[in-house]
């Protein structure tokens, strides 16, 4: 197999893989932007053409995403983590919210808002080793103050595949790992937060989308950096911003757009997701999903092999043939196939036929 630059099939859950073209575009003007005479981790974010820059990341970000004009769009420090806390800070403040624990990092999350007021496990998948989600599952409070989940859960592979219903809950979503994967309805929720190391950038940024009217509720005397009011004041520039990742977050969404939107992207996410699952599904149980058949996620495919022996040498074997960081997480085991946005069809076919003949010569 041969790839541009001598590139390998990267699997990694993230940070992921980047369209080509955007790295070749950023490595273009990383040195001379536009003719300015500067490049872009060297501009002043306060200059006009920083601010030309961040004018189109907003632009572009609306577009692709389809945000409806009372809602903020900020590129926050931090990742995802970060707005654990932040979130919580804001809108829970000693009150109550419903929580939903599909995966690790709704784990992280239920843990973060517990320091800032009370959490009610609306649904809780724990005991299953999270491998199921969906709405229909918890019991909501009739006093929360918002309902948080995570869409996507890069561990385990189990992904609610959907938009919430519109119920009049405040639905806040940890989108990091699925976001720009497939079409969904902005309004349907309070506040989408992600990380862009998944489908959208480099690491060290968090795409934050907030519904106006949320602002209302953030209390006063909450630190700068951690107050969502603040931000939005200050354009996301309240201090020295992340520059180059929110530049190329814009080159990643414009890529996009020209791709054919999130329609075309949704397509071609489930057929690259198609020649996977179809390897796992015709191997006779050699292979084995986590996430139940309704959860299965197009973006983290984590599967299991027979015993550790053979996990062992299919890892082995695989990197050999050029298919790199399939280890599955220590909490799942076996193999995890992360297939964002940016990763190539060609890669998912390969890999499908490497494991029909993996497991063929093991049968």
């Amino acid at each position: 197999m041969s790839l541009p630059y001598d590139r390998v099939y990267n699997f990694s859950a993230g940070p992921g893989v980047i369209p080509v073209p955007v790295l070749e575009e950023a490595r273009d003007n990383m040195l001379n932007w536009k003719g300015s005479g500067v490049g872009v981790m060297e501009m002043s974010h306060r200059g006009k053409h920083y601010e030309k820059i961040a004018a189109a990341a907003d632009a572009d970000c609306r577009e692709f995403f389809g945000i409806p004009d009372n809602y903020k769009v900020l590129f926050l420090q931090g990742g995802a983590s970060l707005q654990f806390t932040m979130l919580a800070m804001n809108f829970l403040n000693g009150g109550s919210a419903d929580y939903l624990r599909t995966g690790t990092w709704g784990e992280k999350a239920v843990s973060a808002g517990k320091l800032h007021g009370t959490v009610n496990l609306a649904h809780d998948a724990k005991g299953s080793n999270y491998d199921v989600a969906g709405y229909d599952l918890a019991q909501y409070s009739d006093d929360a103050k918002y309902v948080h989940f995570t869409m996507n859960e890069t561990i385990q592979g189990v992904d609610f595949l959907g938009d919430p219903p519109a119920d009049g809950r405040d639905w806040i979503c940890d989108m990091s790992s699925c976001i720009g994967s497939r079409p969904f309805d902005v309004s349907r929720y309070a506040m989408i937060y992600a990380g862009a190391q998944k489908n959208m950038g480099p690491s060290g940024v968090a795409l934050v989308l907030l519904r106006e009217d949320l602002l209302e509720r953030i209390p006063e005397g909450l630190p700068p950096m951690l107050d969502y009011k603040v931000m939005v004041e200050n354009d996301w520039m309240y201090n020295t911003p992340n520059t180059w990742g929110a530049y190329v977050m814009s080159l990643v969404f414009r890529h996009w757009i020209d791709f054919g939107g999130l329609e075309s992207v949704g397509k071609y996410n489930d057929e690259k997701a198609g020649h996977i699952y179809s390897a796992i599904d015709e191997s006779g149980g050699f292979f084995k999903v986590h996430a139940q058949p309704q959860n299965r996620s197009r973006m983290n495919i984590s599967f299991t092999l027979p015993d550790e022996d053979l996990t062992t040498k299919f890892l082995a074997e695989s990197k050999a043939a050029g298919f790199h960081e399939l280890k599955g997480h220590r909490s799942v085991g076996g193999c995890r196939a992360s297939i964002y946005n940016a990763f190539p069809a060609e890669g998912c076919v390969a890999l499908g036929g490497f494991m029909r003949e993996f497991a063929a010569g093991r049968s």
